[in-house]
């Protein structure tokens, strides 16, 4: 089958990848020549465990074709993606404003024969059916076509292992011959295959990453009655996992969520609820609760740090990726600057991202013992494996003062007290030098 994806971000380079490895001709349409020149080389552009390779077979194959065109691209599909982004605007509501011009542009090159146009974008109810009418209005009279939503559910990270092994896939539509279609190239995929209305698929997307959001809000919640009243949060958490009906994933406390997906999804949800009417207060905390997550870590180390030489391990807002959309890193250094002090970071995949924000402001260290080297304070937001790992005495021998923020609980209390740590972390106990 030939398919285009409009848009070459993790959802739309991911996917390309996946359906060209099963076997599809796929075109990827985007607007940078420059990045489309890169894809074309083998290079993923974004860093995602597995995607270079993916990619550079079958570029090699001949099955994925990128391109600026619109014209041969749709033409010659039987499903066209929309996989481009919806940013949050001010209110929240998301900006659904290059998703309707590039439905626009698709319509204006659908040909004579039938055509799939699918949304994988996240976007709100009631999206698919102006994307529709859109189509409508400027395609060829002869042009026949259904709309579908076809959301996605990959983690940055991991995006190929839920691309290829995904727990479910949803394919809204009221076209039957268009679910068929979706459900033929989803066929190799493992994992549920949920058919159902438009507005329905449009909604499941919202509704897992609320809950996944809640989830992670309740768990910082929770964390910070522990830290009034002496409780130990993973203790916690650990127990209350162990129920069935709860489970322990995404039940972390920390500094909160980010990227691209959890924070502009419950913005967009409470924003589309006040629209229509409907009491958002419960969606509302979580969004709260995840500022105050990172607000409690930026107080502890304004009231606790002995100094104004702080490192920072972790950039990127989780780990395996070199996203920082909304990552907590962002707020946190930001505060910190302002407020005078000097800092010196490291993230072996997010450092180049976030220098497009702070350039000269702050230090780039090549590896995490240099980003320590005479600091006052260590503060770790992402939780990379390598952090995990670290010589802790060469860790406390290069620092200036034994003190560690850690905003993701990597490491074991007693640990860090037999090493002779001040470690503050998340919803448990201070542990003070020996």
């Amino acid at each position: 089958m030939t398919i285009t994806i409009v848009g070459h971000g993790y959802v739309g380079l991911v996917s390309a990848c996946a359906f060209a490895d099963f076997g599809n001709t796929v075109y990827v349409v985007g607007h940078t020549p420059e990045k489309l020149e890169r894809l074309k080389n083998g290079d993923p552009i974004i860093y995602e465990p597995g995607l270079a390779e993916v990619l550079q077979k079958n570029n090699k194959a001949g099955r994925l074709k990128f391109t600026t065109e619109y014209g041969q691209a749709i033409s010659s599909s039987e499903i066209v993606f929309i996989t481009v982004g919806t940013p949050p605007k001010a209110d929240g509501e998301a900006d659904l404003s290059t998703v309707l011009a590039v439905a626009e542009k698709i319509g204006k090159h659908l040909s004579n024969k039938f055509t799939v146009v699918s949304c994988k974008s996240t976007v709100p109810v009631g999206t698919n059916l102006m994307i529709k009418g859109i189509i409508e209005k400027c395609k060829n009279k002869k042009a026949e076509f259904a709309v579908a939503s076809c959301p996605e559910f990959l983690r940055e990270g991991s995006a190929l292992h839920d691309t290829f092994e995904a727990d479910r896939v949803v394919i809204g539509s009221s076209s039957q011959k268009a679910i068929d279609l979706l459900l033929k190239i989803h066929a190799p995929i493992t994992g549920k295959k949920v058919v159902t209305d438009l507005a329905s698929a449009e909604l499941i997307k919202y509704t897992s990453n609320s809950v996944l959001a809640m989830k992670i809000s309740f768990a910082n919640l929770i964390s910070f009655y522990c830290e009034k009243t002496g409780a130990n949060v993973e203790m916690v958490m650990d127990a209350v996992g162990f129920d069935k009906r709860i489970g322990r994933i995404f039940m972390d406390p920390g500094v909160g969520y980010g990227g691209s997906c959890f924070p502009k999804d419950v913005k967009a949800l409470i924003s589309t609820g006040k629209h229509i009417g409907i009491d958002t207060t419960l969606l509302e905390a979580v969004d709260n609760i995840n500022e105050q997550a990172r607000t409690n870590m930026l107080q502890k180390i304004l009231s606790q740090a002995k100094g104004k030489n702080i490192a920072v391990w972790g950039l990127s807002f989780k780990p395996n990726t070199d996203d920082i959309r909304f990552a907590p890193s962002v707020d946190i250094i930001r505060a910190l600057v302002e407020k005078g002090y000097s800092l010196s970071v490291y993230d072996q995949e997010g450092a180049k991202n976030i220098k497009r924000i702070f350039g000269d402001k702050i230090v780039y260290a090549k590896n995490s013992y240099e980003a320590i080297k005479n600091a006052d304070a260590l503060v770790i937001i992402t939780d990379w494996n390598e952090f995990k790992n670290v010589d802790l005495q060469k860790v406390k021998k290069l620092m200036k003062h034994p003190m560690i923020f850690d905003g993701r609980n990597i490491y074991d209390p007693q640990t860090m007290k037999d090493f002779g740590f001040i470690y503050i972390s998340t919803g448990r106990a201070t542990v003070s030098e020996k």
